[in-house]
């Protein structure tokens, strides 16, 4: 494992001795005879690991940490001293040093310690980008849309976040209620502990039980090793119940009891396990329709909804669809190595006056598919799916009157071919089977401008 390392001693044999066998194990050494001269190589670079000696004149090795956490806190600091001076390492560990080391040196154990080191070091960078992906993907604020509606959505996550209260989240398929579900978990005191989704709708009918509160080894046929089930796997995190409205009612009794003892009971045991478990649930169905008919339990509806969070249809913040698209072109252009700059505005204009019964998922595939299907650097018309394209799906007023209705479409078919042939006028009139001069007189009667 590579790493860039500066050795600190005012002993210049000591600096030398280090340097030579760190460097022999391929990591990348400079060395610094006081405090001072480490300091301003550390304002330099990137270093991933300070070897100093306690004991200097000037500056010592304490202070020299102390200067270190400001201006590098990500360096990782290792402090030399002798035996009659390990009180003194042992207080520079409370102030944030990673390790000491013993005078005489035993070169082995330097070494092993600082592989040692390298690697909890890169595992602090990877947990820190980690994080930092995670608060990107799921941070309320960077859920996508402007609209009144959104707005108030994420007001209602700040709210709530913090809470342990059971969240429901209801909408139509496709409208980002996990990705909600996500954000209320990830902006919690919960986030760094367990998020469990769940399809309740995927799962087995013969597997409900093990699936949600786990079973012992040989509790059934087929139970060859414990399962420790989706409350126990969620433990102290957040369980995230998706198609809540497809459990069935023998397990509804079941969830209910877990959620008002908090604790479960794995098939095959006889014990019970308390579980510490924020539920936040979602339904793209009117689960008080599902009360009536008696196929959903009342107690269990009012368990679950002590906050509601109605994610609402894409048609309802069309506003937000343009905003949508940019997301989806970043993401895609990534992921399918393009370069799609933006959306004509002819293909923009289809794409907000589309119905989206699929709501974002469909839009997001749309996209998806434009991007892979674009020959240039835009999105235009041709790239679009077919059912965009074709008549029935755009949003044309055409009068009552029959012969003013031929008319306006008329005008709004000459339109779209001029604009196919970039104003072309002669190759228009070819494609409309009509004389140029017939053409023109249509265009002058319809005052249709070719920018």
């Amino acid at each position: 494992m590579n790493g860039s390392i500066l050795i600190v001693d005012d002993e210049q044999e000591i600096r030398d001795s280090l340097s030579i066998i760190l460097q022999d194990e391929g990591y990348d050494c400079t060395t610094a005879e006081n405090a001072e001269s480490a300091l301003v190589a550390l304002e330099k670079g990137n270093i991933d690991i300070v070897i100093s000696d306690i004991r200097m004149p000037g500056i010592d090795g304490i202070e020299l940490l102390e200067k270190t956490l400001e201006i590098a806190p990500q360096t990782i600091v290792v402090l030399i001293t002798a035996y009659a001076s390990v009180e003194t390492a042992v207080q520079a560990l409370r102030k944030g040093a990673y390790d000491y080391i013993l005078k005489p040196l035993d070169f082995d154990e330097v070494t092993i310690r600082i592989k040692n080191l390298l690697k909890h070091s890169q595992l602090i960078l990877e947990n820190r980008a980690l994080n930092k992906q995670i608060d990107k993907n799921f941070n309320f604020n960077s859920i996508i849309g402007n609209s009144p509606v959104m707005q108030n959505i994420y007001k209602m996550i700040k709210r709530v976040s913090k809470s342990n209260t059971n969240i429901l989240i209801t909408g139509p398929t496709g409208t980002g209620k996990e990705l909600v579900a996500r954000a209320i978990h990830f902006n919690s005191d919960r986030a760094n502990r367990p998020f469990i989704p769940i399809n309740c709708g995927a799962v087995p009918e013969s597997l409900w039980e093990s699936e949600f509160f786990g079973h012992k080894k040989g509790s059934f046929t087929g139970a060859i090793n414990n399962y420790n089930g989706v409350f126990k796997s969620a433990n102290t995190g957040t369980l995230f119940l998706d198609e809540i409205s497809e459990i069935p009612e023998n397990i509804q009794v079941r969830l209910l009891r877990v959620i008002q003892e908090k604790e479960v009971k794995p098939l095959g045991s006889d014990s019970f396990f308390k579980v510490d478990v924020r539920i936040v649930a979602a339904s793209n169905k009117d689960l008080k329709k599902r009360i009536s008919e008696g196929l959903f339990r009342e107690d269990l509806y009012y368990r679950l909804n002590i906050v509601e969070i109605e994610m609402p249809s894409l048609s309802e913040r069309k506003e937000d669809i343009p905003l949508l698209i940019n997301h989806f072109i970043e993401k895609y252009n990534d992921e399918l190595y393009r370069n799609v700059k933006l959306v004509t505005n002819e293909a923009m204009n289809l794409l907000i006056n589309n119905e989206w019964r699929g709501n974002i998922r469909e839009l997001e595939n749309c996209i998806e598919r434009s991007i892979l299907l674009s020959e240039g650097d835009k999105i235009t018309v041709n790239d679009l799916p077919a059912t965009l394209r074709g008549l029935n799906n755009i949003q044309l007023h055409f009068p009552d009157k029959l012969s003013e209705a031929l008319g306006s479409y008329e005008k709004y078919h000459i339109q779209q071919i001029l604009k196919r042939t970039n104003g072309n006028r002669a190759q228009t009139a070819l494609i409309l089977g009509i004389d140029t001069s017939t053409l023109y007189r249509k265009m002058q009667r319809y005052s249709i401008e070719v920018e």
